[in-house]
């Protein structure tokens, strides 16, 4: 199993982002895709970054709106360009994130077989370039729940159509993340690892907290409420030998991206026994 780092703490800074993950001691990456696409016709610069913070480009997140059939062919194409800009840095997994905002009811049946034949042809594509696309439901969206992510599962191609759970929305959605990991091992191909912020906490209980400040939905990895799960998570993907990358991930810090990437790496390397 290789350890990533996703920059989305550092926001728009992506430079910042890659100093500072490097100096943690993190050697590969996910980051906007925006940011990284800036450099889609000069590849050789950011190959130049990536080299110069001895870092790899583990993923990047593609996907969107595929229960609108009219967006088919613009979703096919800006996923290959990512694929290509994947491809082209020695990296093999997209991630296939769902369309927002969800509608009232969520997606039926018939939404769904829409949306798998835009994935279905997606990630074909992704894959003639060597590009894993790996599906990752996704809370608000159109894929949220075990129902749609079952149905879509169903209804794609395996040898095209990889899974990429991600530990805290697939809890927030209302589903057990061992069970689904378990369910679909065989498919999955990219992991991110994410905790969940307790619903009460205070500077004594959540001590990265300096005062009485709004926690986000997401914190930082053994903070949260899923530190015995995260736990379970990795010793099964070591049990079944997963060798992909796991994305550590943490969409806002209630600190610095620093502190909170940092607080990330010690528990991922002390309590999950993994190399970052």
């Amino acid at each position: 199993m290789k350890v990533s780092c996703h920059l989305i703490t550092w926001g728009e800074e992506l430079l910042k982002g890659f100093k500072e993950a490097s100096e943690l001691g993190y050697h590969a990456c996910e980051t906007f895709t925006h940011l990284a696409m800036q450099y889609e016709d000069k590849i050789d610069e950011f190959q130049m970054l990536l080299d110069k913070y001895d870092f790899e480009l583990s993923a990047l997140y593609g996907g969107g709106n595929f229960t609108d059939e009219s967006k088919r062919q613009y979703i096919i194409e800006r996923n290959v360009k990512v694929a290509k800009f994947l491809a082209a840095n020695r990296s093999n997994c997209i991630v296939f994130g769902p369309g927002g905002p969800r509608k009232e009811g969520g997606s039926t049946r018939k939404d769904l077989e829409i949306a798998a034949e835009t994935i279905n042809e997606a990630a074909k594509r992704c894959h003639e370039l060597g590009v894993k696309a790996c599906l990752h439901p996704h809370i608000n969206t159109e894929i949220e729940n075990e129902f749609e992510l079952d149905t879509i599962m169903e209804l794609t191609d395996p040898k095209h159509v990889f899974f990429c759970p991600d530990t805290a929305h697939l809890k927030k959605a209302g589903m057990d993340p061992l069970d689904v990991i378990k369910r679909y091992h065989d498919r999955i191909a990219y992991v991110h690892l994410k905790d969940i912020s307790p619903e009460e906490a205070d500077a004594d209980t959540f001590p990265i907290l300096s005062g009485n400040e709004a926690l986000p939905i997401f914190c930082e990895l053994g903070l949260g409420t899923l530190n015995d799960e995260l736990k379970s998570i990795v010793a099964y993907l070591k049990e079944v030998n997963y060798d992909g990358w796991v994305t550590v991930e943490i969409d806002k810090t209630t600190s610095t991206p620093y502190n909170s990437l940092k607080i990330c790496r010690e528990f991922v390397e002390d309590k999950l026994d993994l190399t970052v």
